[in-house]
């Protein structure tokens, strides 16, 4: 069964695409944020 991958070029796969990872970009940051950074300072005290 072949795939016909020329259906997923239309331009909203891309902005789909790009949103996902945007959302997981700010929720990587965010979580860095929230729990790395205060565990890093309390380690340190």
């Amino acid at each position: 069964m072949a795939v016909d991958l020329s259906e997923f070029d239309h331009p909203a796969w891309l902005t789909a695409a790009g949103t996902g990872l945007g959302y997981a970009l700010i929720l990587a940051v965010l979580t860095v944020a929230l729990f790395v950074v205060p565990w890093l300072v309390f380690m340190a005290l």
